[in-house]
């Protein structure tokens, strides 16, 4: 055995999936793989090339071409919509759960009672139209008001005020009641209970949160952790391997939204950066599972600006270069995405389509693996790789690959 490694270029898809006329209409013609190269003809991804882009694409653009003897396929989407953290809930072998979406008023005398309950000093924050729940004077639990409304609860905190142990407290204990998507559980440091009141934004139709990049939250000692609706850690990859004792490592944002208790977790933003780290963690590891999440990728897709998008993707591409020349004679690299951000399509949201997965490895033999019903059938790879129980969702490819 030796490492299997798994870098996700965050929202980088290879075209819109079928059911988008009717569960995602907003996102029909959306390409963000094609239409980055189509807007920058100069752009040429060499080692993606190698790596077999254009195959899983299926179509030749610019100066980017078909792969000889490459190992590639695609991935379709079994979570509902298009979600970084259900994406990689998905890629750990999450059978993903369809959760409501809700405002938080629906569920706010519920969490009053129940933090009441557990002894918590509760008061609610009247806005225009709705209220939230102030807690502790250190952190409110409200609406996130910045992505897809309904989809997740925000518990944003004072880590001068109450440290992050009894923030995650209170987040699951909202997690308890709440059946949206996702709570998400986060604090910083050098920010004041003014400082998140002042951040208090209302949205149409009874939404009602805390602009996190407004309150500073972001800004000092940030610590976050984002509880999913059904997520069970003990299924997925990095808990059966940590149970294994075999060694895990997540880097990026891989580490703030997937439970890698008995391993090591480190969040980072910057790609280059990210992706130094994971050379790094080669040579730390012999036998194991690295994830990379190249969240920059993404971020230039909310952006909508197609000439950043590029630049990262060649970030990425070189530092890609670098690991291939790195892999020992057992390691497995596997590039993928765990959704589309098209910058082009029209909106900043996320976009609903299949992701590339390219595989390199000195001993992965030719193949093309068609297109798989879900990303899970990664993380069933990952542990047929390394011996362990497979997770509770996908079909292992390594057959085919080996």
């Amino acid at each position: 055995m030796g490492k299997f490694m798994v870098i996700v270029l965050d929202g980088f898809g290879v075209g819109y999936m079928k059911d988008v006329s009717v569960v995602r209409p907003q996102d029909m013609g959306s390409n963000t793989c094609k239409h980055i190269l189509e807007n920058s003809p100069n752009l040429k991804l060499k080692t993606l090339e190698r790596l077999g882009l254009m195959n899983a694409l299926g179509e030749e653009i610019g100066l980017m071409k078909f792969a000889k003897g490459a190992t590639f396929g695609k991935a379709e989407l079994t979570h509902f919509g298009a979600d970084t953290f259900f994406g990689h809930q998905e890629i750990m072998g999450t059978k993903p759960m369809k959760p409501l979406r809700e405002p938080f008023s629906k569920y706010i005398d519920e969490v009053y009672n129940l933090l009441k309950k557990e002894g918590y000093d509760v008061e609610y924050i009247e806005g225009k139209e709705a209220k939230l729940l102030m807690v502790n004077g250190a952190l409110t639990v409200a609406d996130n008001i910045e992505t897809d409304l309904g989809q997740a609860v925000n518990v944003t905190a004072s880590l001068e005020l109450m440290p992050f142990s009894e923030v995650l407290k209170v987040g699951k204990l909202v997690r308890s009641i709440v059946m949206v998507p996702r709570v998400i559980t986060f604090g910083g440091e050098d920010i004041t209970k003014e400082d998140i009141l002042n951040a208090i934004e209302e949205k149409p139709n009874g939404f009602i949160g805390v602009n996190a990049p407004k309150s500073g939250v972001y800004n000092k000692g940030y610590q976050c952790r984002h509880l999913g609706y059904g997520v069970d850690p003990n299924v997925q990859v990095p808990t059966i391997l940590g149970e294994a004792s075999i060694d895990v490592t997540l880097l990026g944002k891989v580490a703030d939204v997937v439970i890698n208790e008995k391993g090591k977790s480190i969040s980072w933003v910057d790609t280059a950066e990210v992706l130094q780290l994971t050379l790094d963690e080669m040579d730390k590891i012999d036998t194991g599972f690295i994830c990379t999440n190249v969240q920059e990728t993404d971020l230039s897709g909310h952006a909508e600006n197609v000439e950043r998008y590029a630049e990262k993707l060649s970030i990425a591409d070189k530092y890609i270069e670098k690991i291939i020349e790195k892999l020992k004679d057992d390691d497995i690299l596997l590039i993928m995405a765990d959704h589309g951000n098209d910058p082009t399509v029209g909106h900043s949201k996320h976009t609903r389509e299949c992701v590339p997965l390219l595989i390199y490895g000195k001993n992965v033999k030719s193949a093309n693996l068609g297109t798989r019903k879900t990303l899970s059938d990664v993380g069933a790879t990952v542990a047929d790789f390394l011996k362990v129980n497979r997770p509770e969702n996908g079909e292992s490819f390594l057959n085919l690959i080996r």
